[in-house]
């Protein structure tokens, strides 16, 4: 089956095949193909902006309504790296990924990160293609259901979280920068600090930056919750 065999189930018509074939172009394929294309990481730009808006919306519609740290904490945690990686691993969309030799060689094709990025690209490329519609029936099925359960360990977004314990306290943000990465371009690991101010609450590290950040506030919560 190919991916516009697949969205035709959905009763999602395509125009631009190109950039639906896009969504799923990781980096790591470009370099390795003298042809030129581009990867996806543009429409996962735009996907995040299109996931966040579509969660916002139907969190806000929620009733009993939610105050506004709930609010945050409840989308965090339905569109964190984890849990889109969950939906491509249900909706089995990983199997349309193109990637390099090595990146294949080396699991990415099951890589938490690189099916998150995907999601996102693919609702960007959807969106870009037909508006929300199709990228309704795409999160109707797979969010939907799950947005009024409570997250697992798993899933915790620890960013909101630690946000959410500053500001009770400073009314204050944090920050995340990115002190170093090392290993191959195929399966590199970020590092990651978390400050206030000047002052570093946490580090942590992960194979995205997204999942470093995730990590660091982690740390930097549980030091100062225990």
């Amino acid at each position: 089956m190919t991916i516009f065999e697949w969205l035709e189930s959905k009763n999602i018509h395509v125009n631009n095949h190109d950039l639906i074939n896009q969504a799923f172009i990781h980096s790591s394929y470009v370099n390795e193909h003298k042809k030129k294309f581009e990867d996806n990481e543009r429409l996962e730009f735009m996907g995040d902006a299109v996931l966040q808006l579509w969660s916002s919306k139907q969190i806000y519609n929620l009733q009993p309504a939610m105050h506004e740290g709930q609010m945050t904490t409840t989308r965090a945690q339905l569109v964190c790296e984890e849990a889109l990686a969950g939906y491509v691993t249900e909706l089995k969309l990983n199997e349309f990924l193109k990637l390099g030799v090595g990146e294949e060689k080396t699991g990415g094709r099951n890589r938490k990160s690189i099916m998150a990025d995907s999601f996102e690209a693919l609702l960007g490329a959807l969106y870009l293609d037909g508006g929300m519609e199709p990228v309704d029936i795409i999160l109707n099925e797979v969010i939907l259901p799950k947005i009024k359960h409570p997250a697992t360990e798993a899933t915790t977004d620890y960013k909101s979280k630690l946000q959410e314990y500053v500001q009770s306290d400073h009314r204050k943000t944090v920050h995340y920068e990115l002190i170093g990465s090392k290993g191959p371009s195929n399966c590199p690991e970020f590092e990651v600090v978390v400050k206030l101010d000047d002052i570093i609450l946490g580090k942590g590290s992960g194979t995205s930056k997204k999942r470093a950040e995730q990590n660091a506030a982690k740390n930097a919560f549980e030091k100062l919750v225990v």
